[in-house]
């Protein structure tokens, strides 16, 4: 199974896509979760959305918003309250994870693994296979 992070941006205006990808896919729908970081001295959060892997083919996509909003305990936003909506609508529970922020690592392909390693260690997506 290939799981892959797919970037939209930052979490302004294509937070909208993000929502769109959630609801035009509800049959897929996996998750959705709240990464919470420190990066650069500010709280910040993430937000993603996990579709379960395609049949055939078993690519499993994760659109991420990396790292634009801020955390909801610093300030609750419009964007926020949108993925609120979009859990209730959808009758989801936000998965809230505290991570390392991507400027940790060398590369973002390694912070997107080290992601993916945490998302499978809690078998939020399956493992390796």
């Amino acid at each position: 199974m290939i799981q892959r992070f797919i970037e939209l941006g930052e979490g302004y205006s294509d937070i909208y896509e993000l929502i769109e990808i959630a609801k035009s896919n509800r049959h897929r729908l996996s998750g959705l979760f709240a990464f919470h970081t420190m990066k650069d001295g500010k709280a910040l959060t993430s937000f993603v959305v996990v579709l379960h892997p395609t049949d055939p083919g078993d690519f499993q996509p994760l659109y991420i918003c990396r790292e634009g909003i801020p955390h909801p305990s610093v300030k609750v936003t419009k964007r926020y309250e949108l993925f609120l909506d979009l859990a209730k609508e959808l009758n989801q529970e936000i998965i809230h994870l505290d991570v390392k922020p991507s400027n940790f690592f060398a590369d973002l392909q390694l912070y997107y693994q080290h992601l993916i390693g945490i998302m499978r260690m809690n078998r939020f997506i399956p493992p390796l296979q």
